[in-house]
């Protein structure tokens, strides 16, 4: 019997995420099937025979029944055998902790970039709201969400690899190779990356800081002689630290989506450019599996945030 209600919450979270990569996994086998083509034709080569055709399809298990070779494969991928890659022959799991690095460093830059930028952006137009500065944020924060992720990624390209020649406009470096330098080259895409999450954030701060510092709670700390400063930073931002919470959770879903984009702009060998390149070859093996580690980072990051929520407000523990 679990009698803390953190690590109930958490053990009751693990058990619900067991049927929804179950679900998500078979959905996505599913689609693989509807998609034009057959890997073992394309596997074959030029003017196939029949026999030659039907022996890869019996090799690759194309031949069985669609639940046998899929409990089959989920069966295989509990154990970390993901399977190989139709094309390459290299194991799935390989490609995957060889390119993943890349896409966590970018994504994770661009998080910590949208926080930094948007939260102070939403602060200050909270504060000065109805101003100019309030003005001018809202609606950079609009255009910024309007903006598509690859033309401003193009824009940057341009301006300070190309012209300015400051940044490099392709290649990356994993954090254990050389930080600096992984850091230096995942700057720009990041920030390309980054534009619509440090709107995003900015505008969910000043809405939730607005509502904040108007309620009758704040009117009556102010009455009783507390400073603005002290207001805004110790009850204030307190209280909307929630909100904060929830929307950069939701940010990385969206910024995991998007970089696939960002990974081709800035030819970055990360896990989107490997989906690409096998959804291109019909590599089912491979799309399977980056699909099932993506449905597992995003449910873990769900679970993250559900347990940060406990300590922001520990009132959650007990709906």
């Amino acid at each position: 019997m679990i009698r803390s209600p953190r690590l109930r919450m958490i053990a009751s979270r693990l058990l619900q995420m067991a049927p929804v990569v179950v679900l998500a996994t078979l959905v996505v086998f599913g689609l693989m099937q509807l998609v034009p083509g057959d890997p073992a034709v394309m596997l074959a080569g030029e003017n196939p025979s029949p026999q030659r055709i039907a022996q890869l399809r019996e090799a690759l298990g194309l031949d069985q029944p669609f639940l046998v070779r899929y409990f089959s494969w989920i069966a295989h991928a509990a154990t970390g055998d993901l399977s190989q890659s139709l094309m390459s022959s290299e194991p799935v799991l390989d490609a995957l902790l060889r390119t993943f690095p890349h896409t966590l460093l970018v994504v994770g830059l661009a998080l910590l970039m949208s926080l930094v930028i948007g939260v102070p952006l939403g602060i200050t137009a909270a504060v000065r709201a109805g101003t100019r500065s309030d003005t001018t944020i809202s609606g950079l924060s609009s255009l910024g969400i309007a903006v598509p992720n690859f033309w401003f990624a193009m824009l940057l390209v341009a301006a300070f690899s190309l012209h300015y020649q400051w940044f490099p406009a392709t290649g990356a470096t994993t954090l254990t190779q050389d930080p600096l330098r992984a850091l230096y080259q995942a700057f720009l895409p990041s920030l390309a990356l980054a534009a619509g999450g440090v709107s995003e954030i900015a505008r969910q701060v000043r809405s939730a800081l607005v509502e904040v510092l108007n309620s009758q709670y704040v009117r009556t700390l102010r009455a009783k002689g507390l400073t603005g400063r002290r207001v805004l930073y110790v009850h204030g931002l307190k209280n909307i630290g929630v909100i904060v919470l929830t929307v950069a959770s939701l940010l990385v879903n969206r910024l995991l989506g998007a970089t696939v984009v960002i990974e081709a702009v800035f030819a970055i060998p990360g896990t989107g450019s490997l989906v690409v390149n096998a959804a291109l070859n019909k590599d089912f093996p491979v799309i399977q599996g980056v699909v099932l580690a993506m449905v597992i980072l995003v449910l873990l990051i769900n679970l993250i945030t559900d347990v940060l929520y406990t300590f922001i407000d520990p009132r959650t523990l007990r709906r």
